[in-house]
């Protein structure tokens, strides 16, 4: 498709089964029902060696290599993190550092949805917001929401179910597949 738009899907968690994980997954399956939108999943934070500034030099690390591309290639970011001690977790900070030094992410549209309960995830989205800016990363406001889980909101398939919360997440992917 000509005109198809690819959007990142980034987690911040490393927990098997986390609700975030869940989130990007549904953004996933709501994104085949959207004409012109697809999603990429990326593994998130998991296999990234610790950021150091002595290696973000050519020949980059292959993890970090891999990474960059992937957003390289994207037309947008979403990303989905959980909150560690009132900001993001030190893993996922870790990958963002290591897209610090790349041009990729600069100028390109992101989004993220923070699923938290009610009155949490406020510091990791304010952090997200300040790492974001040194990339130079194009935050859409209008693609950064609230779409709190309810325990249980995840079926056994690991998706969301419920059409409110997909309806959400689709509005989300179409702004930011419009750029």
């Amino acid at each position: 498709m000509p005109n198809e738009r690819h959007i990142l899907l980034l987690s911040g968690s490393l927990r098997a089964g986390s609700a975030n994980e869940a989130v990007l997954r549904t953004a996933a399956a709501v994104a085949d029902t959207l004409p012109g939108v697809r999603t990429v999943y990326h593994p998130g934070p998991a296999g990234l060696p610790h950021f150091n500034p002595d290696h973000d030099t050519d020949p980059l690390p292959e993890p970090v290599a891999g990474l960059r591309a992937a957003i390289g290639a994207a037309d947008a970011l979403l990303v989905c993190t959980p909150e560690y001690a009132g900001t993001l977790p030190g893993a996922f900070k870790n990958l963002l550092d290591w897209t610090v030094g790349g041009v990729e992410i600069a100028d390109k549209p992101v989004g993220w949805i923070n699923c938290a309960g009610p009155g949490r995830g406020g510091g990791a989205e304010a952090t997200l917001r300040t790492v974001l800016g040194y990339t130079g990363a194009a935050v859409l406001d209008e693609a950064c929401v609230r779409i709190p889980l309810e325990r249980g909101a995840v079926g056994p398939d690991g998706l969301v179910a419920d059409p409110l919360v997909r309806e959400r997440i689709g509005a989300v992917l179409a702004r930011l597949a419009a750029g």
